[in-house]
């Protein structure tokens, strides 16, 4: 049973989280029938996140020059009958066929354009550098951080936990309805971020609200290892 809902296998790594306090009445227009905005400490937030796709594999299936490439997006956060879920404003991949695929399965909101990325390790085991950039000319972007300390599981209740521990996601269909499916992976270890900002015009791809608030510093920001995680079919809940 569980094989046959499997959507795709993956390893997601190197998530670099920048997350901001918005106004919910900005996200309201955002959130997919049948769930209503989370919140944590009586804040919403969204986050922008960029990562590495691994060995990733479609249905099983490896498809070649698709295995591995970057992902950003720009998300924010939902709760539905007891699940806390994620829902995805905008998406951004370097294959056309990751971007077509993904909206055909689930009608996310996925765009290809160029993307490169850099982690790096320092002399001091505790302090990494992570980068990930797309566009190209007025459209180029970089999202950039540098850790402080040594990897840890977030603590119940923290703001960390509330970021990086959603197993659900929820995109709106075009028809007004819902689709809801499942991401499973195990806990994350985090490092805290003790630099990060984002840097270019944000406007160009999350428009001129939600671009302003992007370009501000995060009120927090963090570097995930990631795992292996399993994206199940999604299921239409209205």
């Amino acid at each position: 049973m569980t094989q046959q809902r499997t959507f795709l296998t993956a390893e997601w790594r190197n998530l670099l989280m920048l997350n901001y306090s918005v106004d919910p009445a900005v996200l309201l227009p955002f959130v997919p029938a049948g769930t209503e905005l989370d919140e944590f400490d009586g804040m919403t937030y969204a986050s922008l996140v960029g990562f590495e796709f691994n060995n990733t594999r479609l249905q099983g299936i490896a498809v070649p020059f698709h295995r591995s490439f970057e992902e950003v997006n720009l998300r924010f956060y939902v709760k539905r009958e007891g699940k806390r879920g994620v829902v995805f404003i905008r998406e951004l991949v370097p294959k056309y066929a990751v971007a077509a695929i993904a909206r055909i399965a689930f009608g996310e909101n996925y765009t290809c354009v160029p993307m490169s990325h850099r982690i790096e390790t320092l002399p001091s085991d505790d302090v990494i550098e992570a980068e990930y950039t797309w566009g190209t000319g007025t459209s180029h972007c970089t999202l950039q951080a540098k850790t402080n300390g040594p990897a840890f599981i977030p603590p119940d209740g923290s703001l960390g936990q509330f970021i990086a521990e959603h197993y659900w996601g929820y995109a709106a269909q075009r028809d007004g309805g819902c689709v809801e499916y499942e991401v499973r992976h195990p806990q994350w270890r985090v490092r805290t971020a003790k630099s990060a900002e984002f840097s270019g015009d944000a406007s160009r791809y999350y428009g001129d609200t939600l671009g302003k608030a992007v370009m501000l510093p995060p009120d927090s920001a963090f570097l995930a290892e990631g795992s292996e995680v399993t994206v199940f079919r999604g299921t239409r809940i209205l």
